[in-house]
């Protein structure tokens, strides 16, 4: 069969091929050699990226036609299960075009970040093979067209998650961090596992039905199956087997994207590189979980009328979990000094957004924060790399200017309340002067993450759904109420933590010398000496002459990226502009076919529109007033936690004891239980105990067999072999050599014989 590959129904299996192929060069030929692990990753994520966009773009161009009811897409046959065939495919519908035009964008981005940010590292082969085999998964999940498929690469990037958080497994904290992320999925996964199967159980009774499968087309496409299995009586009493696998599939994305009451890993996964925190925090990890809920949306609001406000047990489920997070998250990133876990419970709050969004039917909005997040979140996160990178140059520049290097010791394992010195956002100040690419690119994208009136993108999608929770909870129905207060609280912290983080770090004047001294050398100097309006000299050119160029290199790989993702932080939210405002909604008309169901659009108010707009300002403001219009002095303690008190600042840093509630009362007790049933009880009094029993019991045995063979089996042999001996001993004595003799005993056997003979006769 001849297959034409660019096609667009075989594009995607390329599209995902690529850096799955690059993680196999890097792990079977070039894992001694940095460079050329570097180029094969960069290739192969940058081949998938054109190949996307060739994607995205085919789509578009049939986007007004029969994008939706006919989707891009190719299958093979992988199970055969008597009269069904099960069937392992891609797929590529409006809502997989859109991810496409994110995922491998923003992935590339990374990659190049990390080749300057991960220069030097001995590993850093190794930590490129990681990320291809990340992104491998990410986009296997994306294109799959059913829920089989995009389980596996949910389970693959599970792994590589639990290998870049522990990244540099030397340190205890990033070993524990990784295993605390892994095992805290699993548990979602799991569940959802059940649902996947308890799904794949379901269709197959329907009756002429397409039979036992996963596919989304099949399920998500047919409004019989849905009814079918709305209507269908679980195993639990008194739900329907859409609400049961409803739930299980949310329970995985509660994991995933680190949902409260599972949130607790996710700030643990700042130990490892700050290109991990970018992928995982952006572009595939947490993403993925929303992600998955967003594309089986059908199934989880089936039997809902939320059009009308009437919702069902999943949508509760998705709106009351998202709104908790989304402001329970706001409120801990207050009380953080790491920049990183700020923007790692940013995340966590930001994702409640989508997940509380969908709870109340608000599905095109949802799908247009999670990729403008991505954007933006990313730039985030490569711009607090780029300021922990100058902070801990700027320790060795301020040593190599006779200031004595502080020494810090790290805590041995997780720490609640640790803060490491290059993160603390109270040791920065007046990086602005040092970084300003970094700084100028970071508060785009914290402008973004605010959302800042009309020019950011995170404001169109936000607005979205704080629109969506406005038009069905004010005067309809108070679940949505629930829904719009606690988001608007949660904007309105994310806004203010926003500015502390920024204004904390790149205003006023250093706080300690590694800020003082922070940056990539000359040209860091060359910088400051610019903005003080001050000479460059002589002395100054000769450092620029033997500066070093491979660290100058690495500083604009890392700064390049944050450029590029500033332009999406704020053009992205511009193809979801509401109709009533320009005319027409790009994103909505070409999103709107991927469900069976278009989604209405929201009459334009502008009245949410303007209190999105006050909360976000207000927020910034508040956070000027306290940071920017005084900026800390060195010394000074955080206005925050002088507002709030020692008490609750102590609370805050700690995560509100959450963490240490599941160690002490779930994990500390389960150890117990393992230890006293499965180590001591199972292992050691029971299948130790049995096999020690069988053990003697084989050894008595062995023994009794050997007592045996020695008495009786080699007794017997041993006497016959002796009389034997001893008769051939004997007989041996008649053999003389002497011819006389034996002519007797001829004679007198012939005697004998004669006589026998004589007998006989008579």
């Amino acid at each position: 069969m001849n297959v034409n590959w660019f096609s667009a129904d075989y594009l995607p299996w390329l599209i995902l091929f690529f850096p799955l192929l690059s993680f196999v060069i890097i792990v079977l030929g070039t894992i001694r050699n940095v460079v050329a692990s570097q180029v094969v990753a960069i290739a192969g994520i940058g081949i998938s990226w054109v190949l996307s966009m060739i994607l995205f773009a085919k789509a578009v161009w049939l986007a007004d036609e029969t994008l939706g009811e006919h989707v891009y897409g190719s299958a093979i046959d992988w199970l055969h299960l008597g009269a069904n065939t099960f069937r392992m495919g891609v797929q590529v519908d409006p809502l997989t075009a859109y991810m496409l035009l994110m995922v491998p964008l923003a992935s590339l981005l990374i990659f190049i970040y990390s080749a300057g940010y991960m220069h030097g590292d001995p590993h850093e082969a190794r930590f490129f093979a990681y990320l291809s085999l990340f992104v491998g998964a990410m986009l296997t999940l994306v294109v799959a067209d059913n829920l089989l498929m995009l389980f596996i690469g949910w389970e693959v990037m599970g792994f590589c998650s639990y290998s870049l958080i522990g990244f540099w497994f030397h340190k205890k904290s990033a070993m524990e961090a990784g295993v605390k992320a892994f095992m805290t999925t699993r548990v979602a996964d799991v569940l959802m596992l059940v649902g996947i199967g308890y799904l794949f159980i379901m269709t197959g009774r329907m009756e002429d039905g397409p039979g036992f499968t996963l596919s989304f087309q099949d399920i998500l496409r047919n409004e019989e199956m849905l009814k079918f299995l709305v209507n269908a009586q679980s195993v639990i009493w008194g739900t329907s087997a859409a609400t049961l696998i409803s739930v299980l599939l949310i329970t995985g994305t509660v994991g995933k994207s680190s949902q409260f009451p599972l949130h607790v890993w996710l700030p643990d996964a700042m130990e490892g590189p700050t290109p991990v925190s970018a992928m995982i925090h952006a572009a595939t990890m947490v993403s993925a979980g929303v992600y998955m809920i967003v594309r089986m949306f059908p199934l989880l609001s089936a039997g809902a009328n939320f059009h009308h406000f009437e919702y069902n047990t999943a949508m509760y489920y998705m709106g009351i979990v998202g709104s908790v997070t989304a402001l329970g998250a706001a409120v801990l990133a207050v009380g953080q000094s790491d920049i990183k876990r700020i923007l790692a419970y940013s995340t966590i709050s930001q994702l409640g957004y989508m997940v509380a969004a969908l709870g109340i039917g608000a599905w095109v909005a949802a799908a247009f924060h999670l990729v403008n997040h991505a954007f933006f979140k990313a730039l985030l996160f490569m711009a607090s790399g780029s300021v922990i990178h100058a902070m801990e140059h700027g320790e060795h520049h301020a040593a190599e200017h006779g200031h004595p290097h502080e020494h810090h010791e790290e805590p041995d394992g997780l720490v609640m309340d640790y803060c490491a010195p290059p993160n603390d956002v109270n040791r920065m100040g007046g990086l602005l002067h040092r970084i300003p690419i970094t700084a100028i690119t970071m508060a785009i994208g914290g402008l973004s993450l605010a959302g800042f009136p009309l020019v950011t993108a995170g404001f169109w999608s936000k607005d979205e759904i704080i629109a969506e929770a406005w038009h069905g909870g004010l005067w309809n129905d108070p679940y949505p109420l629930f829904v719009l207060i606690m988001l608007l609280l949660g904007a309105l912290l994310t806004a203010f933590y926003t500015a502390r983080m920024w204004f904390l770090a790149f205003w006023g004047k250093p706080r300690t010398p590694a800020a003082q001294y922070a940056g990539p050398g000359w040209l860091r100097d060359r910088w400051v000496k610019w903005w003080n309006k001050q000479p460059f000299s002589g002395e100054d050119k000769l450092e620029q002459e033997h500066a070093d160029p491979v660290t100058n290199r690495s500083a604009m790989l890392m700064e390049i990226p944050l450029m590029v993702l500033s332009f999406f932080a704020i053009t992205g939210g511009w193809i979801g502009i509401h109709k009533d405002i320009v005319g027409k909604n790009p994103l909505h008309d070409f999103l709107a076919p991927t469900l069976l169901e278009h989604p209405e659009v929201v009459p334009f108010d502008f009245t949410p529109m303007l209190v999105s707009m006050i909360v976000a300002l207000g927020g910034l403001g508040l956070g000027w007033w306290l940071y920017g219009r005084k900026p800390l002095a060195a010394g000074q303690t955080d206005p925050t936690e002088a507002a709030l008190g020692p008490g609750i600042w102590k609370m805050l840093q700690n995560r509100l004891y959450i963490d240490i509630l599941y160690r002490n009362y779930i994990v500390r007790p389960l150890e117990r239980a393992a230890e006293k049933i499965v180590v001591e009880g199972i292992d050691r009094d029971t299948i130790d105990a049995s096999l020690e029993s069988i053990a003697e019991a084989a050894i008595w045995l062995g023994e009794a067999f050997k007592r045996f063979n020695t008495v009786v089996i080699d007794g017997f042999v041993d006497t016959t072999v002796e009389g034997i001996g001893s008769f051939a001993g004997w007989f041996r004595q008649i053999q003389t050599g002497r011819i006389q003799q034996y002519l007797l005993f001829v004679t007198l056997a012939l005697l004998a014989l004669g006589t026998l003979f004589l007998i006989q006769v008579r």
